[in-house]
């Protein structure tokens, strides 16, 4: 079942569903959109090989995190972004984000992202830049979230890697090494 203005508005005035910083223009007919937070990481261009079954590959080395109101995004770079809103879902909501058509028809991509039920933080995106530049702003309403009831509570609520991240959040490698082989 996906939830309704009305719906929305009862889970986060009884404090099921937290959103924060809230404000009541977020709400939208069948979902909320969620705005630009203060900070990207630009993937940087690079040679150096990042081994995904190394726990202790230097991530960070392959990113240049900034902070600010307002960030252009170059043609096809890819950029990863925060969310302003940090959001707390109970065990038997979960939400599906998407890209604002706004800012898809500026021919800006994000790959389809999942808030898994029990989910707690920022939600951190992958944007890939337009064919021309394009400058996004703080605060500016990017994504849209719809939210869906689970028919039960789930039983393992997500407890993962990325559980009460704030801000933009890199890739964690941790636990990826489970492959055949290994």
């Amino acid at each position: 079942m996906i939830l309704s203005d009305f719906d929305l508005q009862a889970y986060i005035s009884s404090g099921r569903l937290v959103i924060r910083p809230f404000t009541p223009e977020i709400i939208r007919e069948n979902g909320v959109d969620l705005r630009i937070g203060p900070q990207i990481a630009r993937l940087v261009r690079s040679d150096e090989l990042l081994d995904t079954g190394d726990a202790e590959a230097n991530v960070e080395s392959h990113y240049i995190i900034e902070s600010g109101e307002s960030f252009i995004i170059k043609p096809y770079e890819k950029v990863l972004l925060t969310t302003l809103e940090y959001i707390e879902l109970p065990s038997d909501i979960m939400g599906f984000v998407e890209l604002r058509s706004s800012f898809a028809r500026l021919g800006l991509l994000m790959p389809p992202t999942i808030i898994d039920a029990g989910f707690k933080g920022n939600i951190t995106l992958e944007i890939e830049g337009s064919a021309f530049p394009v400058k996004l702003y703080r605060g500016q309403r990017f994504a849209h979230v719809i939210f869906a009831k689970t028919l039960n509570p789930v039983e393992r609520p997500y407890r993962g890697r990325y559980q009460g991240q704030r801000g933009v959040t890199l890739p964690k490698l941790a636990g990826l090494s489970n492959h055949i082989g290994r």
